[in-house]
């Protein structure tokens, strides 16, 4: 091997191991920067947007599968759901809309609601909400694999046959909603501020884009505690017995190795990725989905992955 074969592979090493925290942690940073100027949306939009171009330019020079750089005429779907399940629902949580969200959102704004701890720094409440936080999102995702009728739902995001950074909100918007009352319904509940629900909400954002990107990336003991991408493409085999059905958390592992579902075998993921039903290849169509599709009623979830 050449001089110059050798810096490139010592580069492309060196890449895969820093470019998960290296990444995340730059978005918290300039996250953390938009809080102090009082413009934390603007400076996420900042932070996602150059998250979405670096992975964009590492998914071509380093791909995890090459062969999910080929097209797979979804992109037009994937950003419809990505616009219905992400916008919709988070204009519902900012505005109310008709189903009067806005009424439960307000008192959070309110310093005495609630038992939430909020005189403690912000850093702590962040680990505090992420650990509660997670205990919803996990149950939300568990259920929408083990009841058949969440699973309707669900089933649109894991019909995907390759993972990339553009199938990141790939939701039916009912997936979402489930997701969104179970996670961020306990931090409500308790009287968390309103900056917390930003943080989290954001860091939520940038997780799911680096957890569905086709990266080569090495992780080590990362994959212990944050929901990576070699774990979520375990997630997201046919198999629900060689990972299937196993790491459901969205962020942090911790309920996963409470609930010994924390799946990562030292061997590499699958590369055919996807379920056993027809999902329709238009957006229209895949949100009628779960409407029209009826399970027979003996069928179990393993069913639809075998």
């Amino acid at each position: 091997m050449s001089l110059k074969q050798e810096n490139r592979s010592f580069l492309r090493q060196l890449i895969s191991w820093t470019a998960w925290p290296v990444l995340f942690g730059a978005c918290l940073l300039v996250t953390y920067y938009g809080f102090e100027q009082g413009h934390p949306l603007l400076f996420f939009n900042f932070a996602y947007l150059g998250l979405a171009v670096s992975l964009l330019l590492l998914e071509r020079a380093m791909p995890h599968e090459k062969s999910w750089l080929n097209s797979d005429g979804q992109i037009w779907a994937n950003i419809g759901h990505t616009l219905t399940s992400k916008g919709t629902i988070q204009a519902l949580l900012l505005f109310g809309g008709v189903i009067g969200l806005s009424e439960l959102i307000k008192p959070a704004s309110e310093p005495s609601y609630g038992i939430w701890p909020r005189d403690i720094a912000m850093f702590w409440q962040v680990l505090l909400g992420l650990v509660l936080s997670e205990f919803g999102l996990y149950w939300a995702h568990r259920l929408a694999h083990e009841w058949p009728f969440l699973w309707k739902f669900h089933a649109v995001h894991h019909s995907v046959t390759k993972l990339w950074i553009v199938n990141t909100g790939r939701f039916h918007f009912v997936d979402s909603l489930v997701s969104i009352v179970l996670g961020s319904g306990i931090l409500f509940a308790l009287g968390a501020p309103m900056e917390l629900i930003q943080w989290l909400s954001a860091i939520t954002a940038f997780i799911g884009m680096l957890t569905h990107c086709n990266v080569e990336m090495r992780f080590g003991p990362l994959s212990w505690v944050f929901n990576t991408p070699e774990l979520h493409r375990w997630h997201h085999s046919k198999n629900i017995y060689d990972g299937g059905n196993m790491n459901y958390c969205e962020n942090i592992m911790i309920w996963d190795h409470a609930f010994d579902t924390f799946y990562n075998p030292p061997y590499r993921p699958p590369v055919d990725i996807g379920i056993k039903e027809i999902m329709p290849p238009k957006f229209k169509d895949q949100i009628l989905f779960p409407f029209k599709h009826k399970p027979k009623p003996k069928d179990r979830i393993m069913d639809f992955f075998l």
